[in-house]
């Protein structure tokens, strides 16, 4: 991936675009909890990332179906627990929107606003948009893309369990949307990925 310098479109009108959630990692740093039902104020980490795309044309979430409080179609990558791109690909063929947001179900501050700026981001000669963290490191599991770049990126891959997600976006073109150090608020690119992850987040609250 090629970064790109930051730059203001928010006077362009946004293009529509589909959320695809991926829910189906066996948080193996958790002990194999159910990670997408840790609560955080009193919501699930899966329904606050469902929180943040309230516009979205089509949500599509990736793993094992449960309750939700809005409609969403579900998919489950093959195999079960294949990995990100293999939730990617499972997903993928669900949405239809000229821009898809492909983003981890463990973000517990993603918001609508910081979804709104990536899709803003993304310029003519970009494929994408990520958001980075407090150390210039592209969260890969939180990006707005373009289909028509995602799609043939895929493709490239005959088998696609076990495919890091850093390889399949390695020749797609990413601006990069810096949104602050994580000392001064709970940061939008956050995960939740071990059980000290989710206390920091808690101290959020």
């Amino acid at each position: 991936m090629t970064p790109a310098p930051t730059a203001d479109r928010r006077s362009r009108p946004l293009a529509p675009y589909d959320a695809l959630v991926l829910a189906g990692g066996q948080a193996r740093r958790l002990g194999g909890m159910d990670k997408m039902a840790i609560p955080l104020g009193g919501r699930g980490l899966l329904d606050r990332v469902l929180d943040a795309v309230p516009d979205a044309d089509r949500v599509v979430v990736v793993g094992p179906s449960r309750p939700l409080p809005r409609p969403v179609a579900w998919r489950r990558e093959d195999p079960p627990g294949g990995g990100p791109v293999a939730a990617i690909a499972a997903g993928l063929p669900a949405t239809s929107a000229p821009l898809v947001a492909v983003l981890a179900g463990d973000l517990p501050f993603l918001t609508a606003s910081a979804i709104g700026a990536l899709r803003a981001a993304v310029g003519p000669d970009d494929d994408g948009a990520l958001l980075v963290d407090a150390d210039e490191r592209a969260q890969l599991l939180a990006g707005v893309w373009r289909s028509a770049a995602l799609r043939p990126a895929l493709a490239r891959f005959p088998e696609v369990a076990g495919v890091s997600v850093r390889r399949l976006l390695e020749p797609l073109r990413a601006r990069h949307l810096a949104t602050g150090p994580a000392a001064l608020a709970a940061p939008p690119w956050w995960d939740c990925d071990t059980a000290d992850d989710v206390e920091r987040a808690k101290g959020w609250l």
